[in-house]
């Protein structure tokens, strides 16, 4: 791997080497912390997690051939290199730091509150109209997700997409000085994470910390719908523009016309004047703002109108997020990869395009702090004043959801479920042929069984 020699690596996290010095201009040949994952010649990074010591896996790592190993531990003396460090999951950065600097590369970096990975996915699909793109794979996207997304990188590739989710104040700042974004997005400040960021003032905090560790002459691109990102002033002297709906926008949409669940039609107005109609092929106004990031980030990088809107109506389809199936008795709104309020809501506006009987499985929201149960509450409040026509909430939490559908002057069915399990047993008496089904949840709660439950009732 490029510039990453076991020299060079050893002083890139300040550490010590330990073995045979005639191998230190060696370049390993990956990186990573699965141990299950060592080839011949790569690096092993020893990162404990919260139940398992890595350090123990070090000797099998060696039978695969691994090169050198970096441990917090003190090995003493061994017959294979090692590199001592204070933290291994700083070094990991560290080494990603120094991987990423050895391309010239343009990076797009990508946070926020909710629609991260379906941005980072519409952005990438326009770009790769012009150029070789990299991009954060599935949702890695943290302190250990990043480095090894990092680590995917080679010299062919022009622009890296990489996404970066945080839930602590000062996790923003270890990963974007790692990624030294060339264009910094920002989808949102929405309330994931408040049991740890208390509010949403504190969220917009972290969160555009993304943009202090920019580079120099980089661009900020922002939602100009969100009260807070609105507001942002100049940072480190570059002036944000904005994507969204409003006459405050650079990037705007209008004329939208939805199409159900095959997605919405609309225009897109571009800074220079120009625009150009397009069909964003997944439903949702989210995902029309999404395609205004993407819009940005190809303006900014030199697209044209027509490769813009290629990769605008190109763009694929995930498991999980946003994913219509289609089978031959029901139709499934796969967003079950994760939920918070704001992105709930919006997929029960997708759901609202619908035509015919509207079904909402939805399960707990994580992570929301004490503010929880109303924010559960509102959500089936919500729902339930959408019009859909039954609304099922699984898990401790989503019983406050289903007490605020309830609770509202509709005629919305709603029905708690304790377990995941108590739901599925009720499944094939609860939907029916021709519905129209929604499910979503927080990640914890593993409702892709779910999807796949559905699937074969439909079928």
């Amino acid at each position: 791997m490029k510039n990453l020699t076991l020299n060079n690596i050893t002083q890139t996290c300040q550490g010590t080497y330990h073995g045979d010095p005639s191998i230190l201009d060696r370049e390993v040949e990956g990186v990573v912390i699965d141990s299950r994952k060592v080839r011949p010649g790569y690096l092993f990074v020893a990162i404990d997690g919260a139940n398992i010591n890595a350090h123990k896996f070090i000797p099998d790592t060696i039978r695969s051939g691994a090169l050198c190993v970096v441990s917090h531990e003190d090995l003493g003396e061994t017959d294979y290199p090692y590199i001592l460090v204070e933290s291994t999951g700083q070094a990991l950065l560290d080494i990603a730091k120094l991987y990423r600097d050895s391309f010239d590369v343009k990076v797009v970096g990508i946070t926020g509150s909710a629609g991260k990975t379906s941005t980072k996915e519409m952005i990438a699909s326009v770009v790769a109209q012009k150029y070789c793109v990299h991009k954060t794979l599935g949702n890695f996207n943290n302190e250990w997700g990043l480095p090894i997304t990092i680590f995917e990188m080679n010299e062919e590739h022009q622009v890296a997409v990489l996404e970066m989710g945080v839930n602590h104040f000062g996790e923003m700042r270890r990963l974007s000085s790692v990624a030294a974004p060339d264009i910094c997005v920002i989808t949102n400040i929405g309330v994931a994470h408040l049991e740890f960021f208390k509010t949403r003032e504190g969220i917009f905090r972290e969160k555009t910390q993304m943009i202090q560790d920019m580079k120099n002459g980089g661009t900020i691109i922002l939602n100009g719908d969100d009260d807070l990102l609105a507001q942002t002033a100049p940072i480190k002297g570059v002036s944000p523009v904005f994507f969204g709906f409003g006459d405050n926008s650079q990037f705007r949409a209008g004329n939208m016309q939805a199409l159900g669940l095959k997605g919405t039609a609309c225009t897109i107005y571009l800074p220079d004047g120009t625009s150009f109609g397009c069909t964003i092929p997944l439903p949702g106004i989210h995902m029309v703002s999404n395609a205004l990031a993407g819009a940005a980030v190809g303006y900014t990088l030199d697209l044209t109108p027509d490769e813009i809107k290629a990769g605008i109506e190109g763009l694929p389809s995930l498991p999980g997020r946003n994913n219509i199936i289609k089978t031959e008795r029901l139709i499934i709104l796969d967003d079950c990869y994760n939920a918070n309020p704001v992105s709930m809501k919006a997929s029960i506006d997708v759901l609202n395009m619908a035509i015919g009987r509207k079904v909402a499985i939805l399960g707990d929201m994580n992570e929301l702090g004490e503010d929880a149960q109303e924010l559960h509450l509102n959500v089936g409040e919500y729902a339930a004043q959408q019009g859909i026509d039954l609304i099922c909430g699984i898990g401790p939490l989503s019983r406050h959801l289903v007490d605020g559908a309830a609770g509202c002057d509709s005629l919305a069915e709603a029905l708690w479920f304790k377990t995941k399990a108590e739901f599925l047993d009720a499944a094939k008496d609860l939907i029916k042929e021709g519905d129209n089904v929604l499910v979503k949840a927080s990640h914890g709660m593993q409702f892709p069984e779910i999807v796949d439950t559905l699937k074969a009732l439909g079928e």
